[in-house]
Parts: structure tokens; C-alpha cells; sequence
């Protein structure tokens, strides 16, 4: 039975590697752990199955997992051992990626399903801090290498039917991703710049919205806080799968720059 109110798409961050799992003595990560254990009470009703698209996972063509038992792949470097133990054995869901794949294909959009990935760290690292108990079905769904922004926002309007069938559209990114900006005190005042033009682009209506997004390198502060948009175009698959103004649901100046997370109802 479709949902009777669909399911809000969520862009939100997921951290630095595996940092949730880590000794933490300065707190750096206490509010976005707590921001991502808080996801679940943002459904009315549970999702029946987790669709997370990620920067992390660069295609020609958009591409989704479709094993029934994702691998995790642990593509961080330089951790200690043990954060390469951590285990998140949530089902896949081949049936959902392959409807997804044809929901793009639909509208003319290049898309394939990958039966031997596993889920990346950008995937497993938060849904293992929002969903413990890894119950809910996850396909994880790439970004198209040429980083095209429009393109992404067309894949999240062709999968957005997916929101009234108890799908979660979940795009976990960076609002700031710059690897030689974070703690250094000259890139604050720009990544609150790209912040404030992200908070005011995602409260407006979706064809605002989506022009303003395909124009996204021309705001304040955008080329330092993404020098490459593999971070940000996952939002655009999230902001692209509602027609309805948008809102930040997190707010916080980690490493010295600003990082948000927005929900589109």
C-alpha cells in the first residue's frame, strides 16, 4: 500500500571516515552523531527500505547495489585496526534497485545495477549511528562521474514516486568538503558564505530551487568549499525528489567550518 504522506529525502552529513567509531576527546563529532541517531524520529513511519546515494561511489551512468547482501567497503585510509572490523549487515534490496534503475530510465537516464558492490563508508559509517540494529533494507546509488548537478536533480524528480512507497531517499554528503579547509581559520567565513546561500537555495520551492542549484559554483564561497562536487550533488538527488520548500535540520561549526543538513519534505 503507497504511504499516505510520502517520506521526507534527507541530505546529511556523514563525517570524517569512520570518526563516530573513534575516541573523540574534544567532541568534535558529539553533535553530528547525536544529529544522525535523531534520523529515525524524522519518519512517521519506519522506511520499508533505505535508498543512500553517495559522493563516494563516482559512475559513468548512474549505477545502484543490487546484491541481497551487501560487502561493505571500508575505502578510508590510515585509521586504526579495529574501525576496519565494523560491521553493518544490512539486507540489500535488489528488487528496489532495479526498480530505481527503471524509474531513470523512464525519463531517459542512463542507470545500471551493480550485483557485486558493497556499501561504502560514506553509506554504513552513519546508517550504523542513525539504525543500529541495520533491520532496513539499503541500496546504495552512485553520483555520474561528470558531476553534471542537473542531472542529478532530473534522478532525484524520476525517483521521488519512490517516497510513497516507503522508500527513504537519504543523500549523505558534505555541505562543506574542502580536505585543506577544515581547522584552518581562512576558510570560516567562506563556508558560511556557501552555507547561507545553501540554507536560503533549499528553503525555496523546487523549480526555484532547481535553478538555482544548477548554478551552484556561482555562489559565495562555493569553489573553496567544494573544490569537486561529489560531496554536494548527492543534495541534489534529495532536493530533486520534492517539489516542496525545503529546511535545514542541522546546523554546526565542526573543524572550524560551517555543515548543514536539510530535509525536503
Amino acid at each position: 500500500m503507497p504511504n499516505a504522506v510520502p517520506l521526507p529525502s534527507l541530505f546529511i552529513p556523514h563525517g570524517g571516515g569512520p570518526c563516530f567509531f573513534m575516541p573523540d576527546p574534544g567532541g568534535t563529532w558529539t553533535g553530528m552523531a547525536a544529529f544522525l541517531r535523531g534520523l529515525p524520529s524524522r519518519f512517521a513511519t519506519l522506511p520499508k527500505a533505505i535508498l543512500m546515494v553517495c559522493g563516494h561511489w563516482e559512475t559513468d551512468g548512474l549505477a545502484f547495489t543490487g546484491a541481497a547482501k551487501p560487502s561493505l567497503i571500508y575505502d578510508y585510509y590510515g585509521f586504526p585496526p579495529q574501525t576496519y572490523a565494523i560491521r553493518y549487515d544490512a539486507p540489500g534490496d535488489p528488487d528496489l534497485a532495479r526498480r530505481a534503475a527503471g524509474l531513470l530510465a523512464q525519463s531517459g537516464l542512463a542507470a545500471t545495477v551493480d550485483d557485486a558492490r558493497g556499501l561504502d563508508h560514506g553509506v554504513f559509517v552513519p546508517l550504523k549511528v542513525a539504525f543500529p540494529d541495520a533491520a532496513i533494507p539499503v541500496v546504495e546509488m552512485s553520483v555520474d562521474a561528470r558531476l553534471d548537478p542537473a542531472l542529478h536533480l532530473a534522478a532525484g524528480k524520476a525517483l521521488a514516486p519512490l517516497r510513497n512507497q516507503g522508500v527513504a531517499i537519504v543523500a549523505s554528503g558534505m555541505s562543506f568538503h574542502n580536505m585543506r579547509g577544515y581547522n584552518d581559520p581562512n576558510f570560516t567565513a567562506p563556508s558560511q558564505a556557501f552555507d547561507a546561500w545553501l540554507s536560503e537555495t533549499a528553503a525555496l520551492d523546487g523549480p526555484a530551487r532547481a535553478r538555482r542549484l544548477t548554478q551552484w559554483e556561482s555562489a559565495p564561497g562555493a569553489r573553496l568549499s567544494h573544490p569537486a562536487a561529489e560531496h554536494l550533488l548527492p543534495l541534489m538527488v534529495a532536493a530533486g525528489a520534492s517539489e516542496n520548500p525545503g529546511r535545514k535540520i542541522y546546523s554546526e561549526q565542526i573543524l572550524k567550518t560551517a555543515i548543514a543538513g536539510f530535509e525536503f519534505d
